[in-house]
């Protein structure tokens, strides 16, 4: 640009220093200097070309930068994007993991209990049977309670029953003494007095020290006197006076005495 300039402001101040007729003519100098103007004009014309030119430039290249900058920053918004994508699918697999091993604790601890209730029902269980301590299984206990839930809600046939079967299968049961006298009781109710006396009977020979034994000799009388049997009845009533004097089915037996006095 300084290459083009120079000369003409050179010839400019040449020019302007002397007269124009001292070189050329009046009309060789004035073309001389139109074409000169020109030159400069042109010369202006090319530096303000050159000088857009260049902030052209400048202005493309901050743009290529600009446009670079947003591509990464598009690249960058893409890669996020993709990471929030990954880690949503990695919080889906983890909640997945964490229910199935909910689940997996759940049905832990459900086959957990059934297989300890399972268990408690295989294991003895301690009781406490007219006073005294003893050991049952548990399904022993579970048919025996049951027999006398029948008695109790007045089934008093069910009952018989349930607890001819239960002595059949558990002849060694700590509720032996107890089983056969709430058989007497059931055959008593059904007027079955035979076998009322058979069954209480057999809690009188076997199971002599139960607190069932007294008792038991009370409804061996009850059944003789529905039998018409007094003088058997007297005799029992009298035993029981006799060998427990101190239960309250001796006080019974008193008071039932004079029922049984034979005309």
């Amino acid at each position: 640009m300084r290459r083009f300039i120079g000369p003409a402001l050179v010839l400019m101040a040449a020019l302007g220093a002397q007269p124009a007729h001292a070189l050329f003519g009046d009309d060789e100098a004035r073309k001389a200097i139109l074409d000169l103007r020109k030159q400069v004009q042109d010369l202006e014309k090319r530096v303000q070309d050159m000088q857009a030119q260049g902030k052209s430039a400048d202005l493309n290249g901050r743009m290529e930068r600009l446009e670079g900058a947003q591509r990464g920053q598009l690249e960058l918004a893409n890669q996020l994007d993709a990471l929030r994508q990954d880690i949503a699918k990695l919080r889906g697999q983890i909640d997945s993991l964490a229910n199935e091993v909910a689940n997996s604790q759940k049905r832990s601890k459900d086959l957990y209990t059934d297989i300890d209730a399972r268990l408690k029902k295989l294991e003895p269980a301690a009781v406490s049977i007219d006073g005294r301590a003893a050991t049952v299984d548990r399904s022993e206990q579970a048919a025996f309670d049951a027999a006398i839930g029948q008695f109790r809600g007045s089934d008093f046939r069910g009952a018989a029953v349930a607890l001819q079967s239960f002595i059949a299968r558990y002849p060694q049961s700590a509720y032996a003494a107890a089983a056969y006298y709430w058989l007497g009781n059931s055959q008593y109710q059904l007027k079955d007095y035979k076998g009322a006396i058979s069954s209480q009977q057999t809690v009188v020979d076997k199971f002599a020290d139960s607190t069932r034994a007294p008792d038991a000799l009370l409804n061996i009388a009850a059944s003789q006197i529905e039998l018409n049997d007094r003088r058997s009845a007297r005799a029992t009533l009298q035993r029981i006076i006799k060998d427990y004097p101190e239960t309250e089915a001796a006080k019974l037996a008193k008071e039932r005495l004079p029922a049984t006095a034979t005309r």
